[in-house]
C-alpha cells in the first residue's frame, strides 16, 4: 500500500470516530498517528489505501472495523515498572499503612485503569509477591481493565518478548516469576489468576467495582478533554475508600479539576485521595 495522507474530511471522520468512541482527543496536528497506525490495519484488510479504509467505515453502522480503528488508535506505550518511584512509594509507604490498617478484614481492592499489554498490573503484583507475603492468602480483588480487547488478551496471556522483559524488570524477578515459553517468557499462572482483567471503555458505562484502596490511572488522562477528565475522576470517587489513593502519570493531575481531591507528596511522587469532610 501506497503512502498516502487522508484529506481533511476523511481524517475529520476518523478523530470524530475516535473520540465519540474513546473520548481520546486526536488533535489535528496528531496526524501523522493516524496514518502509521492504520495504514498496518488497512493493509491486514485487504485495502489499498487509508481512504479505501475510510470509505468501507462510512459504508456501515458501527462494527468490528470501527472497533478495530478505535483499538489502533488508543496509545499503548508501557513497561514493567515504568517511572519507577510510584512503584516504590507503593512498597515503603502505602501498602504496609492499607495492610496495617486492614488487617482485620485481610481484603485489598485494586484497580488498574488502562492495563494496556500489562506490565503495569504485573509490576504492582511482582511488588506484592516480593515485599508483602503475608498478604497472598489475603482476599486479593485486582481488576486491569482495558478499552482494547486485543491488549487484554495480551494481558491475560502474559506472554512478553525478550525485549520486553528487559524493559525495566529486574532479572531476579524475571528467573523468579516467569517461565520460558519459546523465545519468550510468560508470567507463571499463579500469579496471573490473581489479576481480573476485563473489558471497560473510561468514557462509557463503568464496571460495579467494590471499593478500592489504590487505584492505577496512569498516562491515561491526557488524552481526554477536560469535561472526561471530569467525569472520570467523579467516578473514580464514588468507588475510592476515603483512605484510598489514586495513581495519576507525573504530568497528569487533579488541579484545576475536581477540587474533592488533594494532592499527596511522598518521596518525590504524587498521589490523591479524597478529601475529607
Amino acid at each position: 500500500m501506497e503512502k498516502e495522507v487522508l484529506n481533511t474530511e476523511d481524517l475529520g471522520y476518523v478523530r470524530k470516530l475516535v473520540r465519540t468512541r474513546s473520548a481520546i482527543v486526536l488533535e489535528p496536528e496528531k496526524a501523522y498517528l493516524v496514518h502509521s497506525r492504520l495504514e498496518p490495519l488497512a493493509k491486514n484488510e485487504g485495502l489499498a489505501s487509508l481512504a479505501e479504509l475510510v470509505k468501507k467505515l462510512r459504508s456501515g453502522p458501527y462494527g468490528a472495523l470501527h472497533k478495530k480503528v478505535v483499538e489502533a488508535m488508543t496509545t499503548n506505550e508501557t513497561s514493567f515498572f515504568r517511572d519507577l518511584t510510584p512503584f516504590q512509594v507503593l512498597r515503603e509507604h502505602l501498602l504496609p499503612e492499607i495492610i496495617a490498617r486492614k488487617g482485620g478484614s485481610k481484603r485489598l481492592t485494586m484497580w488498574c485503569g488502562a492495563s494496556s499489554s500489562g506490565q503495569e498490573p504485573y509490576s504492582v503484583m511482582f511488588t506484592i509477591y516480593e515485599h508483602f507475603p503475608e498478604i497472598k492468602d489475603w482476599v486479593l480483588q485486582y481488576t486491569a481493565t482495558d478499552i482494547s480487547e486485543e491488549m487484554l488478551a495480551k494481558c491475560r496471556e502474559g506472554k512478553y518478548s525478550q525485549l520486553e522483559v528487559n524493559r525495566g524488570l529486574p532479572a531476579a524477578l524475571l528467573s523468579k516469576y516467569f517461565v520460558k515459553k519459546g523465545m519468550g517468557w510468560q508470567v507463571n499462572e499463579d500469579l496471573r489468576r490473581r489479576i481480573d482483567f476485563k473489558p471497560m471503555n473510561l468514557a462509557g458505562p463503568w464496571l460495579p467495582f467494590p471499593t478500592m484502596d489504590i487505584v492505577f490511572l496512569r498516562n491515561v488522562m491526557i488524552y481526554f478533554d477536560t469535561d472526561t477528565k471530569k467525569q472520570i475522576l467523579a467516578n473514580i470517587r464514588k468507588i475510592l475508600d476515603p483512605n484510598g489513593y489514586l495513581f495519576l502519570g507525573g504530568s497528569e493531575t487533579t488541579m484545576n479539576v475536581d477540587d474533592h481531591y488533594e494532592r499527596v507528596a511522598i518521596s518525590g511522587t504524587s498521589c490523591y485521595r479524597v478529601k475529607k469532610g
